[in-house]
Parts: structure tokens; sequence; C-alpha cells
């Protein structure tokens, strides 16, 4: 069975189309704001939210802090960002096409900052305020900001610029939020095809990229999670959301503007504890999280959870990682009433790609869901540069509205990685199922090369994690003279077990074929990851190589 798609036929199961090699959304096409009008990223949320039908802006909290139980209303959030957007107008000349850098501590203030920025056609680019000096200026180096703004605690990290440094924890930029006094700014008439924001890929695999995001990228993005929001959520009280990831990562800044789109209440983390988290889900009847496979994991089997009333969970949203089939399905068995639905998706899609759209898809363990509306797809042999059919394993290319513009400040790194034709080469060994389904099998960079075999370190990971005496896991390739390279396993063992290294390799030899066994392991005291949950694999990578072999 298949139906016509344009000129080419595609199967209606998976949204492949053997004419092109192509694999189409299966989901209905979203209305979009038209390219041409003049709409900022603000602005259409903005937009989003006061025409909801039932938007009671006075009495609805925005933003909630954890730590402090600070309440930010839709209105007040409203007025400071008008009020701030009118007092950067007055105070510090910054004006569309600039850009600002953001190096600032997790705050109710940073929303605020970005819709003010945003709505004046000023490009944002935070990035982490642990960052190290030279982390920072390098990301400076791309950006080129013309303004910074950053705690009396990061300040010091940053270079003079052309309009200065403000500091968001001074008594002066808490009145540019309140003053009544600043009025209206003059309106700012931005493009779609405007930048917006310049965000930071993990640098995981390479030097960290900043990758430029019109608009209109994230426009498309909001728009979808608008127009297909699961059915549930119109229904009963507003949906809670208890954010732990960081804002300035794109998973965390795509949902923090997605929320505010469907006026939901985000309580705040500003230090991610595991148990003062489990408080904020009793304390304020969190209904949903967006969170990383660590995170995921620690909840399937940390003792603490049965502490605390945990009863108002009713989604976990992962993202930033894979997400192994074991650790979904013990999850599963301890939260049974909890859907887990899982996304993909890298900063240079906007965070978007992939995603589950209902309790069926949730039930596809071990999968990231179905391509995104309005976006394609197709899985490349590394090799030959053929593009392949389901069940087949490639590197995934992805096309769609969402895609970035490129990466600032290098042209080399945006040729290699988008093509002529607007294909997103994601580095990412991938496959769709019969079904539309598409499956991460690991990074292309980081699979161990064991004599001719090809070896995903994730696969292991996840083997690992189900095993009830370890904490966590991490899989990387070890120099070997015969083989070429040797899996090898970083453990955290959990409190009280006492596992060994013959017990974690004879684990993994049981369920695996022989070229995949774990051959060497060291145990540490935790995993390095990203603040998205990627495992840092080139730290572990260096630390194996530091230590002399016994």
């Amino acid at each position: 069975m298949a139906e016509m798609n344009g000129n080419h036929w595609i199967d209606p199961k998976s949204g492949f189309s053997p004419t092109t090699k192509t694999y189409h959304s299966l989901r209905p096409p979203v209305p979009f704001p038209p390219k041409h009008r003049p709409l900022s990223l603000a602005e259409y949320v903005i937009s989003l939210l006061r025409s909801a039908p039932d938007s009671p802006l006075e009495t609805t909290n925005v933003l909630i802090d954890a730590s402090s139980d600070y309440r930010l209303s839709y209105s007040q959030f409203l007025r400071q960002v008008q009020s701030l957007a009118a007092s950067l107008q007055r105070i510090t000349g910054l004006s569309k096409g600039d850009t600002a850098f953001i190096l600032c501590p997790p705050s109710l203030k940073i929303p605020v900052i970005y819709f003010s920025l945003l709505s004046l056609g000023v490009t944002i680019s935070p990035t982490n305020p642990l960052g190290s000096d030279s982390e920072v200026s390098h990301q400076i180096h791309l950006c080129k900001p013309a303004i910074a703004f950053a705690s009396s605690k990061t300040a010091h990290k940053l270079p003079s610029l052309r309009l200065g440094t403000v500091l968001v924890d001074s008594l002066e930029f808490d009145s540019m939020m309140t003053e009544n006094g600043a009025g209206y700014g003059k309106r700012v008439e931005v493009s779609q095809s405007d930048p917006a924001a310049i965000l930071y890929s993990s640098g995981t695999t390479g030097r960290v990229k900043g990758v430029l995001l019109t608009h209109r990228n994230l426009i498309t993005l909001i728009a979808g999670f608008h127009h297909n929001r699961l059915e549930k959520e119109e229904d009963g009280p507003r949906p809670v959301s208890l954010f732990t990831l960081p804002l300035f990562h794109v998973f965390g800044f795509f949902m923090l503007v997605r929320a505010v789109s469907l006026a939901e209440t985000l309580v705040l983390m500003e230090r991610f504890d595991f148990e003062n988290m489990l408080k904020a889900v009793e304390k304020y009847r969190i209904t949903y999280m967006p969170v990383s496979p660590p995170l995921v994991v620690a909840l399937a089997k940390s003792e603490f959870v049965g502490k605390y009333d945990l009863s108002s969970l009713q989604l976990l949203g992962s993202g930033g990682a894979p997400l192994g089939k074991e650790v979904s399905e013990r999850f599963s068995a301890r939260f049974p009433n909890v859907q887990m639905v899982q996304g993909y998706g890298l900063t240079e899609s906007g965070g978007g790609a992939a995603g589950m759209a209902d309790l069926d898809e949730a039930k596809r363990h071990g999968s990231v869901g179905r391509l995104m509306h309005d976006m394609e797809a197709k899985i490349v042999d590394p090799k030959t540069g053929e593009a392949l059919p389901p069940g087949q394993q490639g590197e995934l290319w992805l096309r769609g509205p969402t895609i970035m513009k490129g990466y600032v400040g290098d042209d080399e790194a945006t040729a290699a990685t988008l093509d002529q034709e607007g294909w997103l080469k994601t580095g990412d060994l991938c496959y769709f199922d019969s079904d539309g389904f598409l499956f991460i099998v690991d990074r292309l960079k980081e699979l161990i090369k064991y004599k001719a075999y090809q070896v995903p370190p994730a696969e292991l990971e996840h083997l690992l994690q189900s095993n009830p005496e370890i904490a966590d896991a991490a899989v990387i390739p070890y120099p070997d003279e015969e083989a070429g390279q040797i899996p090898m396993a970083f453990v955290v063992r959990k409190p009280g077990s006492s596992i060994t290294e013959a017990q974690v390799m004879e684990f993994i030899a049981k369920q695996v074929a022989p070229y995949k066994k774990i051959r060497r392991v060291a145990f540490v005291n935790s995993i390095p990851k990203s603040p998205a949950g990627k495992i840092l694999r080139r730290e572990l990578v260096n630390h194996a190589l530091s230590k002399p072999r016994l």
C-alpha cells in the first residue's frame, strides 16, 4: 500500500519514498505564519499566549523558583519583558542586529532577558556560566557580542564590550525590569529570517561551535508544539513542569519557549540536587518534566524515590542523549502511571527532529519517535553515500524548517555539515523501522573499531545500566595492538555494591556477540557529562590513556 505525495509515492506506514529514498513526516502539516510577515519569536509566542481561550494571565504563574518559592505571574512577566526592553533601548543603545552574550547562573530573570532581547531583534547567545575562561573567550570570538549579561561572579570572564556588561544581580537591573517610568520602547520590526539565537553545540566531538538559529526556525518549531499539543493538555488543571535543564542549552531553551506559548507554569531549580527535585515534585504537584537520560536512570534506580509523593507526575519527556530500552522498561515498571516519551534533536535542528505524540508511540521502547511535522530525513551509507530503506543503518540526514542557518564564524564546518540542498548531516548512526520510528544507534565518530567490526558504545552502556549493581556507566575505545581498539567500561557502583571487573565483563559477555565484549573495566565515582546529559567520552579517553597499563 502506498500513497502519493507530490510527484512520488510514499509508504503510509514508514513515510519512505522508494523513488527519492527520502523519509517524510507522518504528522499532519502545521499552519505557519506567512514567511514574509515581520514577526519575532517573542512576539509570536506572546500572541499565542494572549489568544489562549482560557488564559488567566493575572492568576497563572509562569515561573516559580523552587528554592525561594518566589512566583511570577504571566501578567508580571509580560510587564517585566516590556519594561526591560524599553530600559535597554533607552540606557544601553542596544539595537536590532546586535548580539547579546549571556553568562548568568539560572534564575527567574533569564526568561525575561531572553524575551526582551528577542523582541528587540537582538540575537541572544547564552552559555554555561561555569565555562572556563578559554571556553568563554572562544564563544565571544565566535558570536562577537555588543553587550553581555552576567552576574557579579561571572563578569570577570568577559572582555570589555562596545555596550558594556549588565550585571543581572544589581539593583540597577532590578529597576530596569520593573520601572514603570520606562514606558513603552520603540517597536522593532523583526524579519523571521533574522538571527534569533546563537547556541553552542556541546563540543563532545570537537571544538564548540556557535549554531545560528533564525526567528523562523524557532517559530516553526513552536508552531508544531502549539498545533499538536497532546489532547489531555486541553483538559483538567494547567500543566506544571519542573525544569532541571539548563536554559542556555537548546533543549532547555526551546522547552522554556514552548511552555510560555502554552501558558504553562514552570518551576525552576537554580541548583540541581536529586532529592530537592523529588521534594519539588511533591510540593508543587509537578505534572511534567523534560529530562535527560541520566535523570531517568536515577529515577528508575534510586532508593530516595519511595520517600516522596510523586503521584502528580503524568509525563516525562527525555531528550539530549539516547535512552536505552532497558532503562525505559525499568522506569515504566517503577512508574506505571507516568508516560515516558522520547524525542531527538540537535542544536543544529533547533532541538527538534523526531518525537512521540501519544501513548501508543510511547510504547515503542528504544525509539525516539517519528519525524516531526514538515521534516524529511535520509539514512545514508557513510561509505557509499547511498540512501537506505527502512531497517538499514546509516548516517541520519535531516531537512526542514527548523534546520540552522549555519555555524557562525566557521564556513568550513557549515559546508561540511549542511549540503547545497539543505540536508543537515547529523553524524548519528540511525535507522527507521517499517512503521517510521527512528532508532539512534550511536555517534558515527564514537563507534569502537574492534578488528573489522563496529561496536556502538551506547548499546553496551544501556546493558550496563540495566544491571541492578551499577548506578551509571560509560564505554570508550581503548587502543589495542592486536584488535585496533577494545571496548573499555567506566562503571559507577551502586552504594553497597562490590561488583568486580570480572563480573562486569561476564554480565555483558552473556548478552552480546563476542566482538562486542567489554575487555577492560575501571571503577569511578561519577561519569563526566555535558549539561544535556551526553557522556564526555573524550575526558574518559584522556583519563584512560593517562593511567599506566597494569
